[in-house]
């Protein structure tokens, strides 16, 4: 798994977690903050994104020599349905909702409204690289791929369809590592095109634009720290968006890479004292952030943990639409022309955006704070069906349950509850003192001998002075 940077700045590194890995976009640099932080400093409504504003490059990005992304597949059919979708069992989910009437905003590198898939179901969002594209090219295919998973009608060759093959896409261009900015003065230098604050425009944007989910297949991973300007916009757009305009936000959990991931895996003890923060995922009381599983049940190795991790779904041996071409894909070409397999959160997170749609779509009355309660209620962990951790969340989810079960918590009047949390990979307890024990135990053992020593000496005595009487003189 390998991921790619793309440009930021006044804000924290983003990345677009993708195939095979993810992109990047890293910001200008703040004071490191001493304490843990795994939670979000407070709210301040007044980073906001302006309302009512057009989407619109920021800089006057310009192309790289970077090609457009190709696939290994030459539209060639794919002989099999995802592991994933079987393991969600989607088609039985399907009998209750696909996502008619409800809109998905897929905040990414664009999507390609072309493909006969998504055929007369993409309307332009925005593009923050290309302005007069309108969202609506995808380059980089990433974004194209992640609509696929979601959103994608049946393919009847092979049974492949998306987790809501009805629901209508918006598609936003807010990212791409085919362009870039040179700054004249040598500052705000770009290697890629993008940056956290027209994350968070995009997705005041998409909420305006009437989408009822977004889909945020990016995240920041930095060492806990006090947050930059681009944060505290993307914090303050979230929160209006979900809490004003009843959006459901669901975003990738993130992804350990060496070159411009996550630098290290939150594997301590405390979940209060992590080594990176992972953000939108941070936001953990506004977003559904998704951990990455494997056909085995378990964990992605590059999955990133943390408190914030709210579910999970499939990110490994992913099928999805061909972003270059008309067919599916399960493998991209990278820059020397292999072939890579596609995997990544940025893939379980489409899933669960998608089922989001669904649930949205069944249940019109259910607010955007019920929609993710649902989501995580219904979910399956692999450990304990009650429980939950830092590296799954509630764990896999489950579509036809999320459709299907009724919740006390929903009921008018009922206070909002959570599941316990399970707390995982706890260290040894202290062994307790065994001294009154082996003391106990010792004292008992030597009145047992002395009274069986004294029972032995009366014994004894006995035996021998029964040798020395004389023999009874029998009667006559």
């Amino acid at each position: 798994m390998r991921i790619r940077k793309i440009a930021a700045l006044t804000a924290v590194a983003v990345t677009l977690v993708t195939a095979p890995g993810a992109y990047a976009q890293p910001a200008t640099t703040t004071a490191p903050n001493a304490r843990p932080n795994s939670v979000p400093p407070a709210l301040d409504k007044s980073f906001r994104p302006a309302l009512g504003k057009s989407p619109q490059e920021d800089v006057n990005y310009t192309r790289n020599q970077t090609a457009c992304i190709s696939s290994d597949t030459g539209n060639r059919p794919i002989p099999r349905r995802p592991w994933g979708q079987m393991q969600l069992r989607l088609e039985e989910a399907h009998r209750f909702a696909t996502g008619k009437g409800v809109t998905l905003a897929i905040i990414d590198t664009g999507v390609n409204d072309k493909h006969p898939r998504l055929a007369n179901r993409v309307r332009p969002g925005g593009d923050y690289v290309e302005t007069e594209k309108r969202g609506v090219v995808d380059c980089d295919g990433h974004g194209t791929e992640v609509a696929g998973v979601a959103a994608a009608s049946r393919d009847e060759q092979t049974g492949f369809v998306g987790a809501a093959p009805e629901v209508q896409v918006l598609a936003f261009r807010q990212t791409s590592d085919r362009f870039e900015f040179q700054d004249p003065n040598k500052v705000d230098n770009r290697p890629s095109a993008g940056k956290v604050g027209t994350l968070a425009e995009a997705i005041v944007s998409a909420a305006e634009q009437g989408a009822k989910v977004i889909n945020i297949s990016l995240t920041s991973c930095e060492a806990p720290r006090e947050p930059s300007t681009g944060e505290r916009q993307l914090q303050a757009a979230v929160d209006w968006a979900v809490n004003e305009k009843d959006v459901v936000i669901v975003t990738a959990a993130g992804n350990i890479d060496s070159e411009s991931g996550c630098q290290s895996q939150n594997d301590n003890q405390d979940p209060n004292n992590v080594k990176v923060v992972a953000s939108p995922p941070w936001y953990a009381d506004d977003v559904l952030s998704v951990a990455s599983m494997n056909i085995e049940g378990e964990v992605s190795s590059f999955s990133v943990w943390g408190p914030w991790v709210s579910v999970a779904a499939p990110g490994e041996d992913i099928v999805t639409l061909d972003p270059a071409g008309q067919g599916l894909t399960d493998a991209n070409l990278d820059e020397n022309k292999r072939a890579t397999a596609i995997q990544g959160t940025s893939f379980a997170s489409p899933y669960v955006a998608g089922v989001v749609a669904l649930v949205r779509e069944r249940f019109p009355d259910l607010t955007a704070k019920q929609v993710m309660n649902r989501i995580k209620a219904t979910a399956k962990h692999p450990g304990n069906p009650n429980g939950r951790d830092h590296k799954v969340g509630f764990g896999m989810i489950n579509p036809v349950a999320a459709l299907t079960d009724e919740l006390p918590s929903e009921r008018p009047g009922a206070q909002q509850s959570t599941p316990p949390e399970l707390i995982t990979n706890l260290a040894p307890l202290n062994p307790p003192d065994q001294t009154p024990m082996i003391v106990a135990l010792s004292g008992t053992g030597a009145g047992v001998g002395l009274l069986l020593l004294t029972m032995f000496i009366i014994h004894t005595v006995n035996r021998n002075r029964a040798k020395r009487l004389p023999a009874p003189k029998r009667s006559v």
